[in-house]
């Protein structure tokens, strides 16, 4: 059973940075895709990346440019590094696993909170 505990988030003012991680138990990077997510009050859930078996990790228009993925396949990790933070990235993040050539997540997370003060 592949369990992911997302870790790292807390308070940072603007332009801040801050780096989560996602370590997965029982899994392995060569069947499962891990993605980040994220929830701001009264929104919906926004998946801000999506890995790819073999190809480039794709992030949303909202975090281009300013966050990146990076993976530690030797211990599961998945780290969702955060630079240039503003206060509309204010929210609820996880990850979720799917199989790679699926949309349907199998696992997810629970949050770690980002709040990004002016």
């Amino acid at each position: 059973q592949v369990q992911l505990v997302a870790s790292g988030g807390g308070s940072v003012q603007t332009g801040g940075s801050l780096n989560l991680s996602c370590v997965a138990s029982q899994y392995s990077f060569r069947w499962y895709c891990l993605d980040w997510f994220r929830q701001a009050p009264g929104k919906e859930r926004e998946r801000i990346t999506r890995s790819t078996a073999t190809g480039p990790t794709t992030y949303s228009d909202s975090v281009k440019g300013r966050f990146t993925t990076s993976p530690d396949s030797a211990n599961n990790i998945l780290y969702l590094q955060m630079s240039n933070l503003e206060p509309e990235d204010t929210a609820m993040y996880s990850c979720a696993a799917r199989i790679c050539s699926s949309e349907d997540y199998k696992h997810r997370s629970q949050g770690t909170q980002v709040t990004v003060s002016s």
